[in-house]
């Protein structure tokens, strides 16, 4: 076979997914030359402290500290970001850009807080920018939504889109541990950070979950839009209650998409999936999307959601696209983050219709349920079933779990109800509540 010219590459981050990203164009360049139609030659590898050690064996030749020396290389044609962070790496990457580069990116909060800026100074420059890596890992759900299913309208998005908070919940579910202990078991692992604090308040789900948003629905939704609670507070009592009803608490990203109005509702949070619910049985730190097209129906999509190989493995498909010349026509026919896109508007958080799981630790004394169903019926919330064990000893006398399913109801009504539900003497701990989903 005749190849075309090579396709010349910069590095920039030599980290976990750099290295990966090192090791496939290294260790296999046969390979990928067969599916790109031209050798994809590294050229350059931009990091911070060159006698590091490192996950792949880069010949020392390619190694440099001169960011520059990138941006002058007129061999280069595109270079792949993989240092993480926003600051540093939004200005390389729109370095990058105006030096007529195109850019293959794995920074989920670059896009998800800059994306409008990044893309606009890539059209300007007539450049194209490859992402695959940013949501979802080693899961091809970006060329899945622009591709696969560019024929339907996407009416719904439900992800486990956090792979460390999907293993703490399983270790919970599972084996009973308490949050605490499954965090460490993850950080031991390398699962999670030494501070997690991203993973598990939501923000990494909600980083890729605005990402989503824009590939699916055609919205550039502000971060801050994104109402999100994390897994910090789940304990092994709503583990246990969960599986008493016939559910499972996940962490999910969630977005929904009606037609008829063109709004569109989003949110991460713990929800509570029947046991036997796809997503429900997506252990340890695997990440699935579940999406639902108006002419597909659902589908549903497995896979390793970070990691250095199944992330390097988006990061050079994306590469392969670019070195084909689909990837920039892709790019130009999708219009992402631009003015272009069509028009929705996002639904207030609280006439967001929900199921809720309710749990209440209140006095045992007669009259505290009916009091309790009063104020849910004065808020219009309908209950679905109830659960009351024995009463336990607590600091103040005898106290008993009360745990509520409710009928579908407005989240604003229900969060009313849950302030005024706290405002009772007879319930002695802040209330707990999550999404039920059916």
């Amino acid at each position: 076979m005749s190849l075309a010219a090579d396709y010349n590459i910069a590095l920039v981050g030599c980290g976990t997914v750099g290295s990966g990203v090192a090791r496939l164009l290294l260790e296999h360049p046969e390979r990928l030359a067969s599916r790109a139609g031209r050798r994809l030659r590294l050229c350059r590898v931009v990091v911070r402290d060159p006698a590091k050690p490192r996950a792949a064996a880069v010949p020392p030749e390619l190694v440099t500290t001169d960011f520059e020396a990138v941006l002058r290389d007129p061999r280069i044609d595109v270079a792949v970001e993989v240092v993480g962070g926003t600051d540093w790496a939004r200005r390389a990457v729109l370095d990058l850009l105006a030096a007529g580069k195109d850019v293959v990116t794995a920074n989920k909060a670059l896009l998800a807080l800059h994306g409008a800026e990044v893309f606009a100074a890539a059209r300007r420059h007539g450049r194209a920018i490859g992402f695959e890596a940013s949501v979802g890992g080693g899961i091809p759900i970006i060329a899945a939504l622009t591709q696969g299913l560019a024929a339907n309208q996407i009416l719904s998005l439900q992800g486990i889109l956090n792979g460390t908070c999907n293993f703490i919940l399983t270790g919970m579910t599972e084996r009973g541990t308490s949050y605490a202990s499954a965090l460490a078991d993850a950080q031991r692992l390398g699962y999670a950070e030494a501070d997690p604090t991203l993973d598990v308040d939501g923000t990494d789900a909600a980083h890729k979950l605005a990402i989503l948003a824009q590939i699916a629905f055609g919205v550039a939704v502000p971060f801050a839009a994104i109402p999100r609670r994390g897994i910090a507070q789940i304990d092994q009592a709503d583990i246990r209650y969960a599986r008493e009803l016939g559910y499972t608490i996940k962490l999910l990203a969630e977005a929904w998409y009606d037609p008829n109005d063109g709004r569109l509702a989003l949110h991460v949070a713990p929800v509570m999936l029947r046991h036997l619910a796809p997503l429900a049985l997506v252990r340890d730190a695997y990440n699935a999307l579940f999406v639902v097209g108006d002419a597909v129906g659902s589908t549903l999509y497995y896979g390793r959601g970070a990691g250095q190989m199944p992330t390097a493995s988006a990061v050079v498909a994306d590469l392969i696209d670019l070195a084909i010349g689909r990837g920039q026509l892709t790019f130009r026919s999708l219009e992402l983050w631009s003015d272009q896109a069509q028009t929705v508007s996002l639904r207030p958080p609280g006439t967001v219709p929900s199921r809720f799981y309710l749990r209440l630790l209140v006095e045992d004394r007669p009259g505290v349920l009916a009091e309790i169903a009063r104020i849910l019926a004065h808020h219009q919330i309908s209950i679905s079933s109830v659960i009351q064990h024995e009463a336990v000893d607590g600091p103040d006398g005898d106290v008993v779990p009360l745990v509520i399913l409710t009928h579908q109801a407005p989240t604003g009504n229900f969060l009313a109800t849950l302030a005024e539900l706290n405002g009772l003497s007879c319930v002695t701990a802040p209330s707990v509540y999550y999404h039920v989903a059916d």
